[in-house]
């Protein structure tokens, strides 16, 4: 992560080796499909130490994948470091993101792009691509929305398959702001996967993510198909934990985000707005959003899924040796919008939050 660096617990990347430490091999962690690359996050200033694994959990449970986490207390060479999940690297894999080999005889797929932070060497042309529209929609030489390479890596991608994967999103968004765009032949549902679409703003906006849309955003392309939002990621910001562009309310769009901080560098595409203006993708919406209030995003639901995984916490002891590892309960830790006296304190604010923002929810979507 990013800015998770500026923290003292820092979180990791890691691959699974031979005992010789030559090759990368693919092993079962966790339970989970043998792979090579993982992650272990390390939550620090989400002091629920919950809001990824609810939300990932929640993805899965509608069928939206999502990677699978687990929870470990994690030492290293001896040092007991805090509770950490396993995560799954987002990564081109037939248990991960489950897209062909993208190869010279048909570059239709697969693909894996994402809107974010680029690396230390900033955005380049070896890793990234922009979009040729500002985030109103206007044609414009310079946007300030960047598409990186995720895979085919950068320095493994063709510039064969960057025109085409390049050309797919400019003529998705050229079908979006066309006056035909609610067509379903000449509009935008020739490119998308509308569904994909739909899940990933519900995910985003049950948990009002401030970096939804425009950090961490990834996208996916599998050969002969539409492309796909998600998998999802990153939420340790979400759920009220935020206290800065109003990312603490239980109200109000995360889609809007440019309206209220529009000199962030990253910025949101112009995309979700639009998408609002055509009743067909309404419809979906609402129809999408009222079957999950009435089994997993229920408020009993979504109370029970908190309650599981904080009593398996709380049973093992682990918030009690995470805070005494990191002394960080009662005290501000950016971006904190609340903080609570103690662990279970931090619950009931994460609880309220989220019950608050679901009514939000309901009545704003029952009114489009």
């Amino acid at each position: 992560g990013s800015s998770s660096q500026m923290f003292d617990k820092k979180s990791y990347g890691f691959e699974t080796r031979s005992s010789d430490f030559n090759d990368d091999i693919d092993v079962s962690l966790g339970g989970f499909s043998e792979e090579e690359d993982w992650i272990f996050y390390g939550p620090y200033s989400d002091k629920s130490l919950i809001r990824n694994k609810l939300t990932f959990d929640l993805s899965n449970l509608i069928g939206y994948k999502a990677s699978d986490t687990k929870f470990y207390n994690l030492s290293i060479n001896g040092d007991y470091r805090g509770i950490y999940i396993l995560m799954e690297k987002i990564k081109r894999d037939k248990n991960r993101v489950n897209i062909n080999k993208n190869i010279d005889e048909d570059i239709s797929g697969g693909y894996i792009i994402k809107i974010d932070k680029p690396s230390t060497e900033g955005y380049t042309s070896i890793n990234s691509f922009s979009s040729e529209f500002d985030t109103r929609g206007s044609y414009i030489d310079a946007s300030d929305i960047k598409f990186l390479y995720s895979y085919p890596k950068p320095t493994e991608i063709s510039n064969d398959q960057k025109n085409y994967i390049k050309k797919y999103i400019n003529d998705f968004e050229k079908a979006l702001i066309s006056p035909n765009f609610k067509d379903p032949e000449l509009g935008y549902k020739k490119y998308i996967d509308v569904d994909s679409f739909i899940d990933f703003l519900i995910l985003n906006e049950i948990s009002k993510n401030i970096d939804a849309y425009r950090i961490s955003t990834y996208m996916h392309k599998d050969k002969n198909q539409k492309l796909k939002m998600g998998p999802i990621w990153d939420f340790n910001l979400g759920f009220g934990n935020v206290n800065y562009c109003d990312a603490e309310l239980t109200s109000g769009w995360s889609f809007n985000f440019n309206e209220i901080c529009g000199g962030d560098n990253w910025k949101v595409p112009f995309w979700w707005n639009r998408l609002f203006k055509d009743p067909s993708f309404v419809v979906k919406l609402k129809n999408r959003w009222s079957d999950l209030r009435t089994n997993v995003f229920s408020n009993q639901d979504l109370e029970d899924r908190i309650d599981k995984i904080t009593n398996f916490l709380i049973e093992n002891n682990a918030p009690r040796r995470n805070f005494d590892r990191w002394s960080i309960i009662g005290k501000y830790i950016w971006p904190n919008n609340y903080i609570g006296n103690n662990y279970g304190e931090e619950i009931s604010y994460l609880k309220n939050w989220l019950e608050k923002r679901v009514k939000w929810m309901d009545e704003e979507i029952n009114s489009l």
